[in-house]
């Protein structure tokens, strides 16, 4: 055999093959992550593979298996760590799939998402994974069905009953954060962000409501703004200069809860004794903040790992039934509610 130094011979299967005294069949599923192999014999494939410079052909393997191994990760912003993690959780299954995903970022806009899908059907990528931009109409599911790509819709949906799709459980989440701020004494209590309409800003607001009408409390506080630490402090900021302010703030997300508490210090008050403020999605920089925030663990590594898996179960199975998945929420109680059970956690089941 040629030494691997040759830049004029590429490596071919069967050389792995030769030299493991195994068929080219049981390399090739062996390097393409398949169960008909045993651990050992993948393992061993792999190290003749690096040893050898085998470098995997995706041209060759589209033309044999008709799937490129490639996904989209579609999402609206790169910029709140709450993706970062969604993503990671989606990357870690396809990787293991040994698929590779391009993630790409709509910015909110549906007519950048809709290049963006274009973009990838040039790319014959196997299926998608996208978090719908608002205004995202239910036929683009038709789009993609007669385009002949599985789509799984993650976090927001465009279809109560049509399409795979995968989120946390927003209405219960917010339903259970509200129930803990009213058994606190609170009896005014606002809902601050979500300015885009979307199913995860109307399923917040349905649990907030629910919440509060069923205390018999007001439930049309409810003040609109960017999602994003900057909609935290003016929109914060609106309130507590208004004629009867909340004595809590149920902010749509992390972002907006810690821009929130830094209206609530400008205005010379203490966010958890003054007024309580509450967050949503649980990210790192909430349990830094002084004081810590409340808020509700949306698990957003497990989303993204159960939509990776729900797209490969659609890549293998096209005609399979709707799956529709709602990962369970977790009340984090802290410092900023005011509550005395700091870091105590109730499971979000809704129940008050």
């Amino acid at each position: 055999m040629k030494s691997t130094s040759d830049p004029a011979r590429r490596i071919k299967l069967g050389d792995i093959a030769q030299r493991l005294g195994i068929s080219t069949a049981a390399v090739s599923m062996a390097l393409r992550g398949g169960s008909g192999v045993s651990q050992a014999t993948k393992q061993r494939v792999e190290a003749v593979a690096q040893e050898l410079g085998y470098v995997y052909d995706r041209g060759a393997a589209r033309l044999r298996t008709g799937q490129s191994n490639t996904v989209g990760v579609v999402i609206g912003t790169l910029s709140n760590s709450f993706f970062g993690e969604l993503v990671c959780g989606v990357d870690e299954i396809i990787g293991e799939a040994r698929k590779i995903s391009f993630l790409l970022n709509t910015r909110e806009d549906a007519g950048r998402q809709k290049e963006l899908l274009v973009r990838m059907r040039e790319q014959s990528v196997d299926g998608l994974i996208l978090c719908p931009a608002p205004g995202t109409r239910s036929d683009l599911l038709d789009t993609m069905h007669d385009w002949g790509i599985p789509v799984i819709q993650m976090l927001r949906s465009v279809s109560d009953t049509k399409g795979d799709f995968v989120s946390a459980d927003y209405q219960t989440g917010i339903e259970t954060l509200c129930a803990h701020l009213i058994r606190l004494g609170h009896k005014r209590i606002a809902f601050l962000g979500g300015n885009l309409d979307h199913s995860a800003t109307r399923q917040r607001i349905k649990g907030f409501k629910a919440a509060l009408d069923r205390a018999q409390l007001p439930s049309d506080l409810i003040v609109k703004t960017a999602s994003d630490s900057s909609g935290g402090r003016d929109g914060a900021a609106k309130l507590l200069s208004s004629e009867n302010p909340p004595t809590a703030i149920a902010c749509f997300n992390d972002r907006v809860a810690l821009g929130a508490m830094a209206a609530v210090r400008a205005a010379g008050l203490v966010p958890g004794r003054d007024i309580a403020v509450t967050g949503f999605d649980n990210i790192n920089a909430g349990a830094e903040a002084y004081p810590a925030l409340t808020t509700v663990e949306t698990h957003a590594r497990d989303i993204g790992r159960e939509a990776g898996r729900l797209l490969l179960r659609r890549i293998e199975g096209p005609t399979m039934s709707n799956e529709r998945i709602i990962v369970p929420t977790r009340l984090i109680i802290r410092e900023s509610c005011g509550a005395t059970l700091a870091s105590r956690d109730i499971e979000g089941t809704g129940e008050t």
